[in-house]
């Protein structure tokens, strides 16, 4: 059973429904068999171990005591830390311009202690300069009030925030040259963002890679990703990616794998990390 709270209900949440998975296999009972113990669907157990939706205590206690866990103290143990799991995080606060597709994904953000990463369209969120962003927003969302664009570039500067504080992640992106020479927002804006990528390859939790247009050819020319690991034993990596509309979330070893092994060729094709800096200056005086 675990026994401490991680910093992120998402990833709480995801911990406690694959523990709950564990104890029905454990038991030898169907989605059906363990569903009917509590007069529920197996769409919604399965949502439940998936961490879908929320973990309603009276289900989880009935769950519990299905799959032979009758210890008073283990059961409270699970629940407390299933209370903890249904807290809001911050981000909820943003739900009104947060795609249900992304919801997930700021609190495996906040929880992990590596995020990598390929950028071939843009520069990652984390590292975006606040005017970057709304240009980039803007041309995202042509139709939005400026109320709405608002929401969304203070929801991205807000997850920056893992950067800055006691404990942050490493953070290690390859960012593609072609998403440097795009012009977003203007000269100003893209000086700007320079700057700020220039002053991010000094931070000792930051690495940054660009992979040069005469690189040719590579491994991930599908579009951007991430990958994420995480302090919690009990939590696979997981690799991230969006699209317009959606989004995909992978924690499969071998789908995992094939992506770090990707991003791994990538690393060793992009320039080295020591180079980043001049290569960034280098760059921003065609913004002049």
């Amino acid at each position: 059973m675990p026994q401490s709270a991680p910093a992120s209900p998402t990833v709480l949440r995801i911990i406690l429904g694959k523990q709950l998975q564990t104890l029905r296999e454990k038991a030898g009972l169907s989605y059906e068999d363990a569903a009917g113990t509590i007069y529920a669907s197996a769409w919604t157990l399965r949502r439940m171990e998936k961490a879908e939706v929320g973990l309603k205590l009276n289900y989880v206690k009935s769950l519990l005591m299905a799959y032979g866990v009758t210890d008073a103290g283990e059961i409270d143990t699970f629940l407390e830390l299933a209370r903890e799991a249904n807290k809001p995080g911050w981000w909820h606060s943003y739900t009104d311009v947060l795609p249900g597709w992304f919801r997930v994904f700021p609190g495996l953000e906040q929880a992990a202690s590596l995020i990598r990463g390929y950028e071939p369209h843009c520069v990652p969120g984390l590292l975006q300069a606040q005017d970057y962003a709304r240009a980039l927003t803007t041309a995202g969302y042509p139709s939005a009030a400026p109320g709405e664009t608002d929401r969304r570039v203070a929801l991205r500067m807000t997850r920056q925030q893992i950067l800055s504080r006691p404990d942050p992640p490493a953070l290690w992106v390859v960012i593609d040259e072609a998403a440097l020479r795009r012009p977003v927002g203007g000269l100003a804006v893209m000086r700007a963002q320079l700057d700020q990528l220039i002053d991010a390859t000094g931070k000792p939790n930051i690495t940054l890679q660009v992979l040069p247009l005469a690189a040719g050819a590579h491994p991930l020319m599908y579009g951007m990703f991430h990958l994420l690991r995480f302090p919690a034993a009990e939590l696979p990596d997981i690799a991230y990616g969006e699209n317009l509309t959606s989004a995909f979330y992978l924690d499969k070893p071998a789908e995992v794998a094939s992506y770090t092994e990707a991003l791994d060729r990538l690393c060793a094709q992009a320039s080295p990390a020591d180079k980043t800096s001049s290569i960034l200056r280098r760059i921003r005086k065609d913004y002049q």
